[in-house]
């Protein structure tokens, strides 16, 4: 009886410490512009996966240039899916981020830079504690262009030996993007108390803050 409790108090630590949410509202967002409140369409965009939403998505917001960071869905090819399908994982695709920036300010580069430099690009189908293939790394590209300076830093990255293990990161063309459900926006912002929020989430970003300072927005640390 006392290993049972231990064995239960375990997965429920690890359940309240892992990227879900029980919110009922699946209805997936369909306007973007309209979700932010704001005129997203003078910005570039950019595409990545690295784990739960959550957290990169609240990496990315705190880099300068950036203006916003949307949560969603890529890679997979299911129609409108939703969160409890996808964490679930019964469809291909990964938890993703659509991230809104100025060129003038932060380039595509950089943007790689972070992406790589805010997670371990070595776990397959894993990142932190959340595991699966709707957790795996991807960065996408629009174009050749994009698709060359992804895979110039990983030969870089692989050259210097930054990493003990090979990346495994998907380098995938970008095809579609599917806006998460309400709920899951600025999800870090909104629930600082999460104990996921706590223990994983705002750990990963403070990393990524302090490694990169120069890349940070004014007040962002």
């Amino acid at each position: 009886m006392k290993m049972f409790k231990i064995v239960l108090i375990s997965a429920i630590a690890l359940f309240s410490t892992s990227c879900q949410s029980k919110n009922k509202d699946q209805k997936p967002l369909d306007d973007k512009v309209a979700f932010s409140g704001q005129d997203l369409k003078g910005f570039e965009t950019a595409y990545f996966a690295s784990g739960c939403f959550w957290c990169v998505e609240a990496v990315f917001e705190s880099v300068a240039g950036v203006k916003e960071v949307v949560s969603g869905y890529a890679g997979g090819t299911e129609m409108n899916p939703t969160y409890e399908q996808v964490a679930m994982g019964n469809t291909s695709h990964a938890e993703a981020v659509e991230v809104y920036y100025d060129p003038k300010v932060v380039s595509f580069a950089t943007l790689v830079k972070v992406f790589f430099g805010s997670q371990d690009p070595t776990t397959l189908n894993r990142q932190g504690p959340d595991r699966g293939a709707q957790y795996r790394s991807i960065a996408f590209y629009k174009n050749d262009g994009e698709k060359k300076i992804i895979t110039d830093h990983i030969a870089k990255l692989t050259k210097d030996k930054v990493y003990n293990n090979p990346i495994v990161t998907e380098v995938t063309p970008f095809s579609k993007f599917y806006v998460a459900e309400d709920y899951h926006q600025d999800y870090e912002r909104k629930h600082p108390n999460n104990p996921y929020i706590q223990g994983v989430s705002i750990p990963r970003l403070k990393r990524f803050q302090k490694k990169f300072p120069e890349l940070l927005k004014t007040g962002a640390h």
